[in-house]
């Protein structure tokens, strides 16, 4: 971990972004950007609801945030160590009477079975979906310092796959980790779509399978290499239109139009990305931009704060707003634990 990493607080910073984000567009999902500005006024002036009530996006994130924590307290990170805790933390989400913020289906279902003991968690994996609750809360395993290459995309993953287990899925989580790590480590946001499509290529044929079992066999795909190229593919199509749209679209279109709606994965990353690649340094405005869209404005919002705050760190968020932020406490011993 660069001393960089540690002095801007990368993971507090993303982890809080995220959050912020989430708020932020809680109140205009759903919503067209012609009903959000009647209800909020101008895009860029935006301001924090009162309370600052977060999504199961930021639930979800604190929960696979808390079982890697007790993974990594175990010893080196494995599939193994990784899937109990969880695992228990997923089903503890999805038991709280706090997940009452319009959680995704594909969660409900893939937590329902994994409660049942008798079945292998690939069993409780909704094969054919890629919504975005895979990667709108994997954050965290690019904030885990000391992870090796394998490690975090297994992870990223793994965690998608005990949900959702659509290929795509699988392969916008470990681009969305690995986007949050290079930013985390001080890559230059101008590269970052290049190096992620080089990632992409490189891992296109490469099934995890230590993370992901027989994943693969309840697809309808004839090798397990297959299977996640068809992942991969998706996700690269979704990165040529983020290159195209960042360098000819205009702010102040909707990004939906350019990148996707991002109810599914592979658009929420390049949605997400888009909206924080054009106000790299104006996080604030990024979340904004985010949160005024006709898709899935608080997953979209939650992953621009996740990547302008693994990229400025802690101080991108102004003190009052960080500070009515809904779950701050376990957000910032989390953060704190990654930054240390």
């Amino acid at each position: 971990m660069t001393t960089t990493t540690v002095r801007k607080r990368a993971a507090t910073g993303s982890l809080l972004g995220l959050a912020l984000g989430d708020a932020l567009g809680f109140p205009t999902e759903f919503n067209d950007v012609p009903s959000i500005l009647a209800k909020c006024g101008p895009w860029a002036e935006m301001e924090l609801p009162t309370p600052a009530i977060v999504t199961d996006d930021t639930q979800m994130t604190l929960a696979l945030g808390k079982g890697l924590r007790t993974a990594t307290d175990m010893g080196v990170l494995g599939p193994d160590a990784m899937v109990g805790p969880v695992r228990a933390e997923f089903i503890a989400w999805n038991r709280s009477p706090e997940n009452n913020r319009a959680p995704g289906n594909t969660c409900l279902r893939a937590c329902d079975l994994l409660e049942r003991t008798d079945l292998p968690w690939q069993d409780a994996s909704q094969i054919g979906s890629k919504g975005c609750g895979a990667n709108m809360r994997v954050a965290p395993v690019g904030l885990i310092p000391g992870l090796s290459d394998e490690q975090r995309a297994g992870a990223a993953q793994l965690q998608s796959a005990l949900t959702h287990g659509h290929p795509t899925a699988l392969a916008a989580s470990d681009l969305t980790a690995h986007a949050v790590r290079l930013l985390a480590q001080g890559a230059e946001p101008t590269g970052l779509v290049g190096l992620l499509r080089s990632y992409a290529y490189e891992n296109r044929g490469r099934y995890h399978e230590r993370w992901l079992g027989d994943l693969w066999t309840r697809g309808q795909d004839p090798t397990p290499e297959h299977f996640i190229a068809r992942g991969w593919d998706e996700c690269l199509g979704v990165l040529d239109r983020l290159q195209e749209a960042v360098r000819t679209v205009s702010p102040e279109t909707d990004p939906c139009l350019a990148t996707g709606a991002g109810w599914i994965a592979e658009e929420a990353l390049a949605t997400g990305l888009l909206c924080f690649l054009w106000f790299v340094d104006e996080p604030l405005t990024a979340l904004r931009r985010a949160a005024c869209t006709s898709g899935d404005s608080d997953s979209i919002a939650c992953l621009a704060g996740a990547f302008a705050g693994a990229h400025l760190g802690a101080e991108a968020w102004p003190t009052e707003w960080a500070d009515r932020i809904e779950y701050r406490g376990d957000l910032l011993t989390l953060g704190a634990l990654w930054d240390a």
